[in-house]
C-alpha cells in the first residue's frame, strides 16, 4: 500500500500554504492564456535561451523577474552564494549543456548584497555540512583579506566580500575547459559578474567581463 503524500493531520496553515501554490498555478495559467492563447504551445516547442545565470539560491533573487525577461530567455543554475567550484559536477554539467548544446551568448555570475552564505562565511561559527561549501568563500576572503580587514563595519565588509566573491567566480568560470574550448572554437560567449541589491532592486555590473582568455594567467590557459 502506498504511503499518503498529504498528512491529514498537518496544521491548517501548512495545508493552506500548500493548496495556495496549486491555486496560484491555476490563476497563472488562466491569466497567461487570457493574454496569449498559444503561450504554452510556443513555450513547449523548445528553449533557446541566450543567457546562463549562475546565481544564489536566495528566494529573493529571481533571475527572470529582476531582469524583466520572460520564461525561456534565461537558463538558471543556483547554489549557496553563487559559487563556481571547479569540482562541482552539477554546475559543470549545467555549464556544459548551456554552452555546448544551448549555445548561450552570455554567462552571468550574479551575487547579492546581504547574502546569508557570505555572512556565514565571514564568521568563525560552525553551521554543519555547509561549512565545507563556505570554505570556498573563505578562500576568497583570504585572497582579499588585506583590503577587507580595513573595513570595520561588518555589514559593509560582507557586501565587499559579496563583490569579490562574484569577481573571483567570474575568473573561475573563465578558467574552465568548457568556456575556454568554446572560445578556441570561435564561439562568442561573454562571461560577466553582477551584484543585485535587495534594498534598491538595482543590478551593478562588476566590470569584469571577459570574451576570451587573453588576460588569463598562463598557467590556467588551455592551448
Amino acid at each position: 500500500m502506498c504511503a499518503k503524500l498529504i498528512d491529514d493531520n498537518a496544521p491548517a496553515t501548512t495545508q493552506e500554504l500548500y493548496s495556495s501554490l496549486l491555486e496560484g498555478n491555476k490563476q497563472f495559467v488562466k491569466n497567461t492564456l487570457d493574454a496569449d492563447p498559444e503561450y504554452f504551445q510556443k513555450l513547449a516547442a523548445g528553449q533557446t535561451p541566450p543567457v546562463l545565470w549562475i546565481g544564489c539560491a536566495d528566494s529573493r533573487v529571481p533571475a527572470n523577474q529582476i531582469t524583466n525577461m520572460p520564461p525561456g530567455e534565461i537558463f538558471v543554475h543556483r547554489n549557496i552564494a553563487n559559487m563556481v567550484v571547479h569540482s562541482d559536477m552539477n554546475m559543470l554539467s549545467v555549464l556544459d549543456y548551456a554552452v555546448n548544446v544551448l549555445k548561450v551568448k552570455h554567462v552571468i555570475v550574479t551575487g547579492h548584497y546581504g547574502c546569508g552564505g557570505v555572512m556565514a562565511a565571514i564568521t568563525n561559527q560552525q553551521y554543519g555540512l555547509i561549512d565545507n561549501w563556505l570554505r570556498h568563500i573563505k578562500d576568497v576572503y583570504r585572497l582579499h583579506a588585506s583590503k577587507l580587514e580595513t573595513i570595520t563595519d561588518i555589514n559593509e565588509r560582507c557586501d565587499k566580500l559579496v563583490e569579490y566573491n562574484v569577481i573571483e567566480n567570474v575568473y573561475n568560470l573563465c578558467k574552465t575547459s568548457i568556456v575556454q574550448n568554446a572560445w578556441a572554437n570561435g564561439q562568442q560567449i561573454g562571461v560577466h559578474g553582477w551584484v543585485y541589491s535587495l534594498k534598491t532592486g538595482i543590478i551593478t555590473d562588476m566590470k569584469v567581463s571577459a570574451y576570451d582568455n587573453a588576460n588569463m594567467q598562463n598557467v590556467f590557459k588551455f592551448k
